[in-house]
């Protein structure tokens, strides 16, 4: 048996539905909150999605088709470092340590001493070219951790949530 991944239900057949842009599996209970997606193959190089709501209306794009594989689908955030929560801190502290003027910093690494001074304030994040010229020349890492660490997202067997434990539903 299946769960719904919005109520926690055990159900027999789940439905492909899209809430709120993401496509979940829904029992028939939790469909009518989104839109059902079904996909139909037209040939070997492309594929059809098509969705329709509850009331009837449907929709319908083509696209090219993404190929086999199973498992997790991977994007551009899994290879990012989170910039860590001091980093402004950490530029201004390992600068003053090397005693040197922003303007000076800036010349060095070719920037504006103006960008190093939103920097040092926190209004802007650093660019990952910055970011690589600040850890290079002042010694200091500004990065919080991997992005290939999943630890954040494992869950004890023993205890599984779903969606509908963690979200209200409207109108309950």
């Amino acid at each position: 048996m299946a769960q719904c991944e919005m109520c926690g239900a055990e159900k027999s057949s789940l439905t492909t539905t899209k809430v709120e842009g993401a496509e979940l599996e829904l029992c028939d209970d939790c469909k009518d909150f989104g839109t059902t997606v079904e996909t139909e193959s037209t040939s070997t190089t492309s594929t059809k999605y098509s969705t329709s709501s509850s009331d009837g209306s449907s929709s319908s794009t083509s696209g090219g088709s993404t190929g086999g594989g199973g498992g997790r689908r991977r994007d551009m955030f899994d290879q990012m470092d989170e910039i860590a929560g001091d980093y402004d801190e950490q530029i201004r502290a390992a600068r003053e340590d090397e005693g040197l003027s922003r303007e000076d910093l800036a010349k060095e690494l070719n920037e504006k001493a103006s960008l190093i001074g939103k920097l040092e304030r926190g209004d802007v994040l650093p660019s990952d070219d910055v970011r690589k010229k600040l850890e290079k020349r002042l010694g200091i890492s500004l990065a919080e951790g991997s992005g290939d660490d999943t630890s954040d997202w494992e869950t004890d067997s023993s205890m599984t949530q779903t969606l509908g434990d963690v979200v209200e539903r409207k109108g309950e």
